[in-house]
C-alpha cells in the first residue's frame, strides 16, 4: 500500500477528532473510568484489528490507552491507518 501524501493524512485527520500525526504516524489518547473500562476498548480495537489485518501499538496506562498506527511495511501513513482510525472512532 502505498504512503498517502502528508496533505491528504492532515485534511483526513481534520475528521478525526484527538487523532494526530506524529512523524511518520498518527496517534490519540483515550481516558476511561476505571482500567477494565480501558481493558474492554483493548480488547474491542484488538477484534477491529484483527478483522481488519491492521494491528496499532497500543500502550495501557492506569485508565488511559494511546493508540499509535502505523503501516510499517509501507514506512509510513496509509489509507490502512486511517480506515482503522475511523474504525475504531465509530
Amino acid at each position: 500500500m502505498a504512503l498517502m501524501p502528508e496533505a491528504e493524512v492532515d485534511r483526513r485527520l481534520t475528521s478525526l477528532p484527538g487523532w494526530e500525526r506524529d512523524g511518520q504516524q498518527i496517534r490519540k489518547e483515550y481516558s476511561f473510568g476505571s482500567y477494565m473500562d480501558g481493558i474492554a476498548f483493548v480488547n474491542r480495537v484488538a477484534g477491529l484489528a484483527e478483522k481488519m489485518d491492521h494491528h496499532p501499538d497500543m500502550l495501557v496506562g492506569y485508565r488511559r490507552v494511546t493508540l499509535t498506527l502505523s503501516s510499517h511495511d509501507a514506512g509510513g501513513i496509509t489509507a490502512r491507518d486511517l480506515r482503522l482510525a475511523e474504525a475504531i472512532d465509530s
